[in-house]
């Protein structure tokens, strides 16, 4: 029977009655599990691919490094999870003394993963490693608005796993609506701000513990002591890669006047050289995912001068790779995340200006500097505050499992990725042994005459 038979009460109700059986928290089950799961994406890397096609245009390299190679996800946690399913040791003060004490990983229990539309294979799969390290069983919610990638992994998953142990369960905001309502023992959600605050409202009243991957306006800061084409190559990449639909893609451009044309210059050497005279006419550049995305990107084309690109095409929710020159930082196009390949640059004279303009607005997923000024590079890291920063470079810092991914404030609540999935979805529960061979009685009554030693052992 697969999961879509059964009514969303249904498959709770077999989640908590499989994860009761106490099966999941078997190390060798969890890692027989993951490496089920890289079968599942190694064996199906085509239909993935069209999948992805079909509902973004994606080009297969995208595909490929941003979503299939999700495998690198699963193959650290299958490399390091006995490592981080073993108790760790705690320190206990003399006073104690015999006792000692221990941290003790354990599962939640039945969690809930929404994923998003932009990358709506790698992340739904990428947080399921964490709920499958951790032990637990899990409910996958893929975005409806990428329906191809949606109905391949309802088959994907529902063809590896019971669903009494990981079930898809596919449908609109309703669906999304009748999850919700339902208690789980931890929601994690990747999408906008704005459902985001959706999602966190309805799990408080059930008290259910969240991790939301937000997003926000990422700021790319560009010094003026840089070597100049590696910038422009690793912004452009990072800027249109997905047709610009990346949570961590740079944002704006906050650039130094001095370096400014020569710089735009340059970015548009990158497009002609990544894309060609016309992007829409080659294989690798994606689409806009839907109607309502395309006409809310259009209006933003009106908020500056279009430098570069611009060219717009409705009937193939196309949009040229887009610079935008001579943005205020009031316009509509600085107030909300842009999520489309429309990059606004906003000049500086001193770099004062540019960090009071990031500091003015939300704290935002990533932040990008560009500079070989070490002292400027301290300087940011200690006067701004973002989810996470690269130097140098932009998104591959969510490449590497090591580093947490998350935001902060409102970009988001809580990190995962490596052992941060792992620690997202475990509950770390405290264990005091005291044995019984030592019983001194300083701390029982009658405490007469033992006030004084107390103070002594306080301090």
């Amino acid at each position: 029977m697969i999961a879509q038979e059964l009514s969303i009460v249904d498959i709770i109700r077999k989640q908590r009655d499989f994860f009761k059986t106490g099966k999941t928290k078997d190390v060798n089950f969890r890692l027989e599990q993951l490496k089920i799961l890289k079968q599942a994406v190694s064996e199906n890397k085509e239909a993935i691919i069209q999948a992805l096609k079909a509902d973004l245009n994606k080009p297969e390299f995208e595909s490929y490094a941003t979503e299939i190679g999700t495998l690198q996800e699963i193959d650290y946690a299958i490399k390091h999870i006995k490592t981080w399913t073993k108790p760790q040791k705690a320190p206990v003060s003399l006073q104690l003394f015999p006792a000692s004490a221990k941290i003790y990983p354990e599962p939640l229990g039945v969690v809930l993963i929404i994923g998003p539309w932009n990358y709506p294979f790698q992340l739904s799969i990428s947080p399921l490693v964490g709920a499958i390290s951790a032990g637990n069983c899990a409910i996958v919610k893929p975005s409806e608005l990428a329906p191809h990638t949606s109905h391949l992994l309802s088959k994907l998953l529902g063809k590896y796993f019971d669903p009494a142990y990981i079930a898809v369960v596919e449908g609109g905001v309703q669906t999304s609506q009748q999850l919700l309502a339902e208690k789980f023992d931890h929601i994690f959600f990747t999408g906008g701000t704005a459902v985001g605050k959706i999602v966190m409202e309805a799990a408080a009243k059930n008290l259910t513990p969240v991790t939301l991957e937000l997003g926000g306006k990422s700021p790319c800061i560009v010094d003026s002591d840089i070597n100049i084409e590696p910038t422009a190559r690793r912004i452009t990449w990072g800027k249109f890669l997905n047709a610009g639909q990346t949570c961590i893609a740079p944002d704006y451009l906050l650039v130094d006047k001095k370096i400014k044309e020569d710089f735009l210059n340059e970015i548009q050497k990158c497009l002609q050289e990544f894309y060609g005279d016309n992007p829409a006419s080659g294989s690798d550049y994606a689409r806009i995912i839907n109607q309502k995305q395309f006409n809310r990107l259009v209006n933003f084309l009106k908020d500056g001068e279009i430098r570069i690109g611009g060219e717009t095409n409705p009937s193939e929710l196309y949009i040229a790779p887009t610079v935008l020159e001579n943005v205020s930082s009031t316009a509509p196009v600085m107030q909300e995340e842009i999520f489309g390949p429309i990059l606004p640059v906003i000049e500086y004279t001193d770099i004062t200006e540019a960090i009071d303009l990031i500091n003015s607005k939300p704290k935002p997923l990533a932040l990008y500097l560009f500079s070989n000024n070490k002292n400027l590079q301290q300087r940011i890291l200690q006067e701004t505050s973002s989810g996470g920063v690269a130097i140098n470079d932009t998104v591959m810092q969510v490449a590497v499992s090591s580093l947490p991914f998350g935001g902060v404030g409102d970009s988001g609540i809580g990190k995962y990725h490596g052992k941060s999935s792992f620690d997202t979805f475990s509950h770390y529960k405290s264990v005091l042994h005291n044995p019984f061979w030592l019983d001194l009685k300083w701390r029982y009554a009658p405490y007469k005459d033992k006030l004084s030693t107390l103070k002594r052992l306080i301090g």
